[in-house]
């Protein structure tokens, strides 16, 4: 079967791989869609993919990328109850040992050899096919279709992020940054009942695409001073949570910055550079700084269930499809060459 494989920093090949055989306790699934991502590593050499055997899969390079996948279930391994052939699903990609602190504190999304379907396995969603064990396999009911199902994925980052901020009772959020997470972290913030939604995004483009998903105001940080805007919109005071979605220095700033007197930033961007907080500040003003890692157990089929009753659209944010063969030129050289024009760009397997 074909496979997208990741072999090094600039170096994605479309290989011919065996195909999976079901094993007991997994379901084999035929991939509908499936994201382009892992641009960093694209760019820069692996970060997140394995170079040595990883701990829970010994997977190591070449990967098989892909891990915001959907598609239909074409074989039922032995013991598996609950799925069947037929079965359209979305396919939650985190791996977890079961045995280390965090999961046994029940919080496997901070496993300490955390791992993913897609590239620290040896499966992933831009293939063929895909088996994986069947708890990992999560229905999608009819009225959500394939190209939604490969979306749930990054929705429950920022589903999982909002949870753990103090949204209940925030009347104005922040968001900074307005890439795919971050215009997630949007429409989650509005399904949710936040009022007012600001975005911080130098992008043009994004920020039209912000304002689309939800957003009430939008702001370039090159040239509007984001901080005194948020504080013209709430009486000066700030908002109520911010959410750190750029993973730059400058964006965290405006996050922490941004928001009220005992406000909470929650950093949802990964980093690849450690950044600097300023201590005194978080003092004075009693603030609160919480990280978000994944998404635990649940959140895939919250995030299923409000696609299915309108409170999520995410269609937006898919900006192309294109073939499998097309991965390197229409998909990763995009998404550097063109990124303000491109927010999700899904493979369409079977095109």
């Amino acid at each position: 079967m074909r496979a997208v494989r990741f072999h090094g920093r600039r170096d994605i090949r479309v290989d011919q791989i065996d195909e999976p055989v079901c094993g007991e306790g997994q379901v084999k699934v035929r991939i509908a869609y499936s994201r382009v991502c892992y641009l960093h590593e694209y760019l820069s050499g692996p970060i997140v993919i394995p170079t040595t055997p990883h701990a829970l899969t010994d997977a190591q390079l070449p990967v098989t990328l892909g891990h915001e996948f959907s598609g239909t279930i074409e074989e039922v391994g032995q013991g598996v109850v609950g799925l069947k052939v037929g079965d359209r699903v979305a396919v939650r990609p985190n791996l977890s040992d079961g045995t280390c602190a965090s999961c046994l504190y029940g919080r496997p999304n901070c496993c300490r050899s955390l791992g993913f379907i897609g590239f620290s396995s040896n499966s992933g969603g831009l293939s063929d096919h895909v088996a994986v064990p069947a708890k990992h396999a999560i229905v999608l009911p009819e009225s959500v279709p394939l190209d939604l199902g490969a979306l749930v994925e990054p929705l429950t980052v920022a589903w999982h992020a909002v949870a753990r901020s103090p949204h209940d009772n925030a009347k104005t959020a922040l968001v900074v940054g307005g890439g795919p997470i971050g215009l997630a972290v949007v429409q989650v913030l509005k399904a949710r009942g936040v009022a007012t939604v600001i975005v911080a995004e130098v992008s043009a483009q994004r920020r039209e695409y912000a304002l689309t998903l939800g957003a009430t105001h939008v702001f370039n940080p090159a040239t509007e001073d984001v901080v005194q805007e948020v504080r013209r919109l709430t009486s000066d005071a700030g908002a109520d949570i911010s959410f750190e979605c750029s993973g730059v220095q400058a964006g965290f700033d405006t996050a922490m910055n941004g928001i009220r007197v005992r406000g909470t930033t929650t950093i949802v961007s990964l980093w690849e550079k450690k950044p600097v907080i300023d201590a005194f500040d978080v003092v004075s003003f009693e603030k609160h700084v919480l990280g978000a890692a994944i998404c635990e157990d649940g959140d895939f089929e919250a995030v299923i269930q409000a696609i299915a009753e309108g409170k999520l659209n995410p269609r937006p944010m898919i900006t192309s499809k294109i073939a499998m063969e097309e991965v390197e030129e229409k998909g990763f050289k995009a998404l550097v060459e063109e990124k303000d024009k491109h927010v999700k760009i899904l493979i369409d397997i079977e095109a």
